[in-house]
């Protein structure tokens, strides 16, 4: 096959490139600029897509002895993540920016470029494994369950699925990949994952939007309506926090309280008690299926809502409104509208929803 490798600079990807030459395939290396700031460069571990990284992939493309280009995806980046991350948390969401990437930018923008350019997929280093069966192709769990990211690529759709290659999909562990480089003479063997928000290097989410959004003093209510505390912009609150609340009136039962809801037209942050946190339902509108959809309105699954959390069984729909809705067996902890929730049946992702409503499983008067 004709592969286009999307090197980002690091390890995973540096090997998966390496592998689709073993395995004989035409490879074409490629770097995506996502920032214009061309000289900033990484901090540790922070960040991604740096003119340090994209040194290294270049390194590595040498090293391999294939073909190597840098492209320019910085407005596009900008206008399909950044702004789209800005805007989520002015409606009082919650975004995935590695979601949006992964739909917007590499399985997408990156995907349709290579598709119009003669290229038959994409090659990542994803760890996600796929399996071509007669209804079509699926996307499954990787094989070490620690570093499994079938999780962020839940975004992908069928049509994208069929032209994408994950080499390290079925790898049982991130240090068998470390030795690989090593072996290799990838001078990127050991260099640290990247981490955080790509685009907010020092990792002060807070700040980056308070620069973006402003801050305007709103109120902090209980779930009653009544005005327990002040703050400086919903904007720096997110479903769950604890700290930084500063409550001028203490909860009856002198317990701490939590961020249930960012309301951004009336500026208002709503709190309570940690067990309001549990969430007995999710719904939204904006979902997409890796594959062939549920041939079924109701069906029973898993649902993970974060990277790295547990799957969760559940029972989805489909409802009249077009909506999906999923009611897990058991609460859900702190999930926030704008979170992204990919259902699964075993290790199949069968696609994702981003969460427009939740229910909470206690009342409020409870």
């Amino acid at each position: 096959m004709h592969i286009l490798a999307a090197m980002s600079g690091g390890v995973d990807s540096a090997v998966a490139a390496a592998r689709a030459v073993d395995e004989g395939h035409d490879v074409v290396g490629v770097h995506l600029a996502l920032s214009r700031a061309g000289g900033t460069l990484r901090t540790g571990s922070r960040g991604c897509c740096t003119i340090e990284d994209a040194m290294d992939a270049r390194r590595a493309a040498d090293r391999l002895g294939i073909p190597f280009y840098v492209w320019d995806f910085s407005e596009r980046f900008r206008e399909d993540v950044i702004e789209d991350f800005v805007a989520e948390y002015q409606a009082g969401r919650t975004p995935n920016p590695c979601m949006r990437c992964n739909e917007r930018i590499k399985f997408a923008a990156l995907l349709d470029r290579a598709i119009e350019l003669g290229f038959d997929a994409v090659c990542t280093g994803h760890y996600a494994t796929l399996l071509d069966t007669s209804a079509g192709r699926e996307l499954h769990r990787a094989s070490d369950a620690a570093k499994d990211q079938s999780y962020v690529l839940g975004v992908l759709t069928a049509a994208q699925l069929a032209h994408t290659y994950f080499p390290l999909g079925r790898t049982p562990s991130k240090a068998v990949v470390r030795a690989e480089a090593e072996a290799r003479g990838l001078t990127v063997a050991q260099k640290p994952d990247s981490h955080d928000i790509c685009f907010i290097p020092d990792g002060d989410t807070r700040g980056w939007l308070a620069e973006r959004v402003g801050a305007e003093t709103g109120d902090i209510v209980d779930r009653a309506g009544t005005v327990v505390g002040s703050h400086d912009g919903a904007h720096a609150f997110t479903v769950g926090q604890r700290r930084g609340l500063a409550l001028g009136v203490p909860a009856p039962d002198g317990r701490p309280r939590f961020v249930l809801e960012v309301r951004p037209v009336t500026n208002t942050v709503v709190v309570g008690p940690k067990e309001a946190l549990a969430i007995a339902e999710i719904s939204g509108d904006r979902y997409t299926w890796a594959g062939a959809a549920p041939d079924a309105v109701e069906w029973t699954c898993d649902v993970q809502i974060r990277a790295h959390a547990d799957p969760v069984p559940a029972v989805a729909r489909l409802d009249a409104d077009g909506s999906l809705v999923v009611r897990p067996e058991t609460p859900l902890d702190g999930v926030a509208p704008g979170q992204t929730a990919v259902l699964y049946a075993g290790t199949r992702v069968l696609g994702q929803v981003t969460i427009d409503r939740t229910v909470s499983a206690i009342p409020i008067d409870a």
